[in-house]
């Protein structure tokens, strides 16, 4: 595991809490995405992709949707918050880049929506390729967006200090699940 960037850390969601989390939100992605005629999950690298497997396997076991699930590689913060690309990196994978997805329903999953940078170029980049309707599903969302981007599905909403920084905690890039606020020493 990473070194974590210093200060004081307060845990608002333990791993137990999270499980009912993502409960609701595999039900709210199920009525979303029934009757699509192709549904895919969109998870975002790092710590949404393992995120959009949680919700893929309580999609099949709970609601018998067995739904494909791939990964795209986004980058604009560090885990820090400290901007590493003033315009957001995008790597395809050469999987993802193969499908035709201009019937697909997507539903991209991240961990935290903070600024709304990373899912508008994400939403630019599905819009290129065509695809009809795109939904967002993120784990914790900061409540404050520089863009008029919003996600369907919230896990849990936020309302934290500007200079403070929320940390999701997602298997296997931590030990444990859970979602940390970090109050960076000043």
């Amino acid at each position: 595991m990473e070194a974590k960037p210093a200060g004081e850390r307060f845990c608002l969601y333990s791993s137990a809490d999270l499980d009912g989390v993502l409960d609701r939100m595999a039900a709210e992605a199920a009525a979303l995405l029934a009757g699509a005629e192709h549904p895919l999950l969109l998870g975002i690298l790092r710590r949404g992709a393992p995120l959009a497997e949680m919700l893929q396997q309580r999609l099949a076991t709970r609601f018998g949707m067995d739904i494909p699930r791939h990964a795209l590689k986004l980058k604009r913060y560090g885990d820090d918050l400290a901007l590493l690309h003033p315009d957001t990196q995008l790597t395809e994978s050469a999987e993802f880049a193969a499908l035709d997805v201009t019937r697909a329903t997507v539903l991209v999953v991240d961990d935290v929506l903070y600024q709304g940078h990373s899912l508008a170029r994400v939403l630019g980049y599905l819009s290129q390729r065509r695809v009809p309707v795109i939904r967002a599903a993120v784990l914790a969302d900061r409540c404050c967006p520089l863009l008029p981007i919003t996600a369907e599905i919230v896990g849990v909403r936020l309302q934290v200090a500007p200079g403070d920084v929320v940390e999701c905690n997602v298997p296997p890039y931590e030990d444990e699940f859970k979602i940390e606020v970090l109050r960076p020493r000043r």
